[in-house]
């Protein structure tokens, strides 16, 4: 059963001008037509560079962000059509681990206190001795002992403040946990630990995660099915196995191919995709499809003016490239003269480097 659905969800910032008059000159198109569903118990993991959106879309599916326009369905209820007051009760359902861990805790509060103030806001536990006892039941599950309730967040180390941000969120009761870039701020020896816990959290409490990374090591390991974003809107969707098997979006193979493979032997041999230019803004998205400004595959007319739309080749494998099966079967090659190369020319008697050479776009080694 879906338990959150989103539909064409767009989330537009105004662009402002003017000393005596404030007007509006434009909207930074930070979400641009989003629409995926995700079931009850399922990690969805949501990827992208930096300034893809992903971040504004967890945050408005909670309503920290304002939507302008979609739909967003938790079970059942289109959460951007609630009065604030509706949406304030129901939050408690829908909770976010933020990237920070030390930001998102007030500094001025201690464990017990910090956890305890949802609780008293949704009306959770009738008595402090009651809150407090689940606090400690908790804390718990998260790895930290009962005596972390009177410390501040200054006192514990990056890991640790994570599970605090764990545990506050799992006070709460939630249904679906946003997890925004839960462990880019850790050490990688404590990025296993807390994932790890995420797993558990979920298999003993029948949890959903929305889980937004950069990582796509991170991704793999703890989802079942994952979205890629490109400029505000999805390009490939697929279940975690099927993606990184065969991804089919150009956007999805460069990335993969910067991912680096711990054998040698593969490493040497696999594709290689460099991508030229700069994440182009959202403020002024390219025409047609938003990767053809990138993409080595780009083909004149139609990538330039039509967008491509999500459409499923199979199997729940949705890639949004009008030439997704042509480049899949090598029909389409990768040509300079349409995807200008990476590196400028380079002059004759440079030691490595051929006189006035250039590097190609896409290579295989």
């Amino acid at each position: 059963m879906s338990l959150l659905e989103l539909d064409d969800v767009k989330v537009y910032f105004p662009v402002r001008r003017g000393v005596l008059f404030d007007r509006v000159v434009g909207h930074v198109q930070a979400v641009d037509g989003v629409s995926l569903t995700i079931e009850a118990g399922q990690t969805y993991g949501l990827v992208g560079e930096s300034g893809c959106g992903k971040t504004t879309l967890g945050r408005a599916v909670l309503r920290l962000n304002d939507i302008t326009s979609g739909r967003v369905v938790f079970d059942g209820t289109d959460l951007a059509a609630l009065p604030d007051e509706e949406m304030r009760r129901t939050r408690h359902r829908l909770q976010m681990v933020f990237q920070d861990p030390l930001g998102s805790l007030n500094p001025r509060q201690n464990i017990e206190s910090i956890l305890a103030e949802g609780m008293a806001a949704h009306g959770i536990g009738a008595t402090r001795e009651e809150r407090r006892k689940k606090i400690v039941e908790i804390l718990r599950r998260v790895g930290l002992p009962a005596g972390a309730l009177s410390r501040y967040p200054h006192e514990f180390s990056g890991g640790q403040r994570q599970r605090i941000g764990i545990a506050r969120a799992l006070v709460l009761e939630p249904d679906l946990i946003i997890c925004d870039e839960p462990v880019s701020a850790l050490d990688v020896s404590i990025q296993a630990q807390v994932l790890n816990l995420l797993e558990e959290l979920q298999d003993a409490l029948g949890l959903t995660y929305l889980v937004i990374a950069h990582d796509l090591a991170v991704v793999r390991h703890i989802s079942d099915r994952i979205g890629v974003m490109y400029l505000g809107s999805l390009v490939e969707e697929a279940p975690s196995d099927t993606l990184y098997a065969e991804p089919r979006h150009p956007y999805t193979r460069a990335l993969m191919s910067a991912v680096p493979v711990p054998d040698p032997d593969v490493e040497d041999s696999r594709e290689r995709i460099l991508l030229r230019g700069d994440l182009p803004s959202p403020a002024n998205p390219p025409a047609g499809c938003r990767f053809h400004t990138r993409c080595p595959w780009r083909q004149p007319e139609r990538c330039d003016t039509e967008r491509p739309s999500l459409t499923d080749l199979g199997g729940g494998h949705r890639v949004a490239c009008h030439y997704a099966a042509e480049i899949a079967d090598g029909t389409i090659q990768p040509t300079r003269d349409l995807a200008p190369p990476v590196l400028k020319e380079v002059p004759a008697g440079v030691p490595g480097q051929a006189g006035g050479g250039e590097e190609p776009v896409a290579t295989t080694s």
